[in-house]
């Protein structure tokens, strides 16, 4: 079956490059050089691509986009910009264009954007099935989610420890393009520098000691599929610059080989420290920051949406019956006001600790404040129904306090013991008044 193509650009030349592309890889298209036009086609064929400028006589490109995914959602865009207007392209990557050219327009590339388009299928899940919450900063994030993960645009998710960052990195693969590949995830600060190298692009036999045989990296294993750099703010000085050739070339070379190989990977990638704090700090690679942060995702941590508190609380206990094979059990009252009044600065994944230690102490079905292991002065302030923020304040003080001692006051260090980023840490000091 002939596939048909949208092309949108008011240059003739334009056009008549885009189509003679196309038609050579079999694709039929219709032209339009202005929005009117454009809409009156995309009412009369059913197409499998759209091709259009930024700037047109008649409308935003940007602003067409989001029009196409709101009538048309079947329709991977692809956008095309001038050199220097990389604002634009980005913002209509985020209304869910699947990806961007710049004029001059590179015909290797144009072809790769186009064949990798018509590989999009039909969205068939949804990121409400797995990210639990009605308020309105979730349901703005799983609205951009869906809408981003069409794009092969490299995505930077930020938030603090225990957020769910490598949940959101799942679902942006398992509703793009990419699903039916690999997902491949590589904590970076877990991986020895001296192995760094040979884990990220593989070795061949006799490299290095202990190379006894050829060795596939994890960019090989995740070829065709997606890339998820965890905590990538751990990468040290040497491999970030590998990381960046890999990234622009897409090329790999691995250890003790002369030959470089290829590999198409989508870039996700996350940490809990504040990278742009690092760029200053000489910490991490300017040039690597922005090739990472196409596209950032900023994941709000459980304080910021605490009318999620209890659907969390209502599926993580959901799950856990569910593995035990046990009956679910509930929270009493005094639990769930002591739950939904505590800050939890180890956020979703506190709250999960939390609950497991609770069932674990929990003699019947009803998990009752004492089963929850919190500080006592916040258990009694709840129970007494009083204020609790100058009895928070309180244990926050001493927390921070406390892991400053441990690392001699590094706050860098401290931030990361704490599970929580250093701009996270920053704003404490100064409202607790530690300066």
């Amino acid at each position: 079956m002939t596939q048909l193509a949208l092309i949108i650009d008011d240059e003739p030349d334009i056009r008549e490059l885009l189509v003679i592309t196309l038609e050579r890889m079999q694709i039929k298209c219709h032209c339009a050089e202005n929005l009117s036009v454009a809409r009156e086609l995309l009412h009369k064929y059913k197409f499998d691509l759209c091709l259009t400028d930024m700037k047109l006589p008649d409308g935003d490109g940007v602003e067409f986009v989001n029009e196409i995914q709101a009538s048309f959602p079947q329709i991977p865009v692809a956008v095309i910009t001038a050199h220097g207007s990389m604002d634009s392209a980005i913002q209509a990557l985020k209304y869910g264009a699947f990806d961007f050219l710049t004029k001059p327009i590179d015909l290797k590339s144009l072809r790769t954007v186009v064949q990798s388009a018509l590989k999009i299928k039909p969205k068939q899940t949804t990121v409400k099935q797995t990210i639990i919450g009605d308020s309105k900063v979730i349901q703005e994030l799983r609205t951009t989610i869906e809408k981003v993960a069409r794009s092969q645009a490299p995505i930077y998710i930020s938030g603090e420890s225990g957020t769910g960052k490598e949940l959101v990195a799942q679902m942006i693969h398992y509703i793009g393009p990419r699903s039916d590949k690999p997902f491949v995830p590589i904590n970076c600060g877990a991986i020895p520098d001296d192995l760094m190298e040979s884990e990220f692009f593989g070795h061949k036999k006799g490299s290095f000691t202990g190379a006894l045989s050829d060795k596939e990296g994890l960019f090989q294993a995740a070829n065709g599929g997606t890339l998820f750099l965890d905590e990538i703010a751990e990468l040290p000085q040497h491999m970030q610059v590998k990381l960046l050739r890999a990234i622009q070339e897409k090329v790999i070379r691995p250890v003790g080989s002369q030959n470089e190989i290829k590999v198409d990977v989508r870039i996700l990638s996350a940490t809990n420290y504040d990278l742009s704090e690092r760029v200053k700090q000489n910490m991490f690679r300017q040039d690597l920051f922005y090739r990472i942060n196409v596209i950032e995702l900023k994941i709000p941590p459980l304080r910021e949406r605490t009318n999620d508190i209890s659907l969390l609380v209502e599926h993580i206990l959901e799950k856990m019956a569910q593995v035990s094979g046990n009956k679910k059990q509930e929270l009493s009252g005094d639990a769930k006001k002591l739950l939904e009044s505590y800050q939890f600065p180890g956020n979703v994944r506190e709250l999960e600790n939390i609950l497991e230690r609770a069932a674990t102490l929990c003699s019947d079905d009803l998990i009752s404040i004492e089963d929850i292991q919190l500080s006592e002065p916040v258990k009694k302030v709840v129970s007494n129904n009083a204020a609790l923020d100058s009895v928070l304040d309180d244990i926050e003080k001493h927390k921070i306090i406390e892991a400053l001692e441990k690392t001699r006051w590094n706050k860098t260090a401290a931030a990361k013991l704490l599970g929580i980023s250093f701009r996270a840490l920053r704003y404490r000091l100064e409202k607790l008044g530690l300066n």
